[in-house]
């Protein structure tokens, strides 16, 4: 692999940055950092995030300036292992997660990650969605068996946190291409409607409110509550739900919505809640393709990793986030996608067009993994 390094300016994508530098191994300066903010530098969050990226790696080199503007971060090799991290509250373990969901597959031995902190807020993915949405997309890349799991052992909401999540994850020596060209239709609906410090009552409201929208649709609905009592219940009060619509051929679209912070912003009811958060479901839906718009770069990577035979992933329309990823695969590994635009038809126009990526793997081999 070609050690070259990439040059970047501004805080902007900065954990698409350090997880492709990670897969490329190409070294990363990004500089000018909210240089021009009150309080320039890098985030708490993002140096927790460049902590744990120190813990799945071993011989990683990290060198940042005084003021915290300037990162150089030259990747080690993907080590995994047992791993714990306390994620910094300011982001949901989410944010964290969703970066080692593309680093697992590629570790030297099989992950396993305890992160703990706030498991849902209104910001980042959800451990939740990503549970039920990204688990399945990558076992369609053949990254599967018994090890693959997120177990969600105690809820923290924002924004005290105190939740736990263990992810593990089996090394895989190769990423299988995939043709996801069909979504199929909607076979059922599954959910599950969370709340800590607060009444349990709050759950079942969110549930009833939830279907009153979702039941015009399919009959094949079923959202379990999930009260978590005493310690494992975190910091903070709150409540939440997500939602999961399967398709016929195993695609998974996932929405999610958690109640405002403690102290930040106004209170939500759970009736408004739970009536949002299935119309959003409804709105990702429509917006269509195999793969939801909060897995669509996951999909990317993988693709992108795969072996040097042609991928096909139908996605809704591009999010603002997955059109920059695409831009920085360019950039680390020299990949460019064929994308074709469907137009949508009249009844479907107002989820946008969607879009056909093909591309053919770099034909990524895990050099890390230990040959058997």
């Amino acid at each position: 692999m070609a050690s070259h390094g990439l040059d970047y300016e501004g805080c902007n994508f900065f954990r698409q940055r350090l997880v492709l530098s990670t897969l490329s191994g190409k070294r990363v300066k990004i500089k000018g950092i909210r240089s021009r903010d009150d309080e320039p530098g890098l985030r708490e969050f993002e140096a927790s995030f460049i902590r744990l990226l120190d813990k799945v790696t071993n011989g990683s080199r990290i060198e940042i300036n005084q003021t915290g503007t300037t990162l150089f971060y030259q990747p080690g090799l993907l080590s995994g292992g047992p791993v714990e991290h306390d994620c910094n509250t300011q982001r949901s373990i989410g944010y964290y997660l969703e970066a080692l969901l593309m680093l697992a597959p590629f570790m030297k031995s099989p992950l396993k990650a305890t992160l703990r902190g706030v498991t849902n807020d209104p910001c980042d993915p959800t451990v939740d969605v990503l549970k039920t949405t990204a688990v399945p997309l990558m076992r369609k890349f053949g990254i599967d068996g018994e090890g693959l799991e997120l177990k969600v052992v105690k809820r923290g909401m924002a924004p005290g946190g105190g939740g736990e999540v263990v992810f593990t994850c089996p090394v895989r020596r190769t990423i299988r291409p995939v043709q996801l060209t069909e979504p199929g239709k909607i076979k059922r609906i599954r959910g599950v409607a969370y709340s800590v410090r607060v009444s349990p009552q709050m759950a079942n409201r969110l549930v009833d409110s939830a279907r009153s929208i979702l039941n015009q649709l399919l009959p094949d609905i079923y959202i379990y509550t999930d009260h978590m009592k005493g310690a494992n219940s975190g910091k903070s009060p709150g409540f939440g739900l997500t939602l999961v619509a399967e398709t016929l051929d195993g695609s998974f679209f996932g929405a999610e919505m958690a109640s405002t912070p403690q102290g930040q912003g106004d209170p939500v009811l759970p009736e408004d809640l739970g009536k949002s958060c299935a119309k959003r479901l409804l709105e990702e839906i429509h917006r269509g393709g195999c793969v939801d718009s909060t897995n669509q770069s996951l999909a990317l990577i993988l693709m992108t990793l795969g072996q040097q035979d042609v991928s096909k992933v139908l996605l809704g329309p591009l999010s603002p986030y997955t059109i920059e990823f695409l831009r920085h695969i360019k950039d680390f590994f020299q990949i460019m996608f064929k994308m074709e635009v469907q137009k949508a038809s009249e009844d479907e126009r107002k989820g946008g067009d969607k879009v056909l990526m093909t591309c053919v793997g770099v034909g990524y081999s895990n050099i890390n993994k230990t040959i058997k």
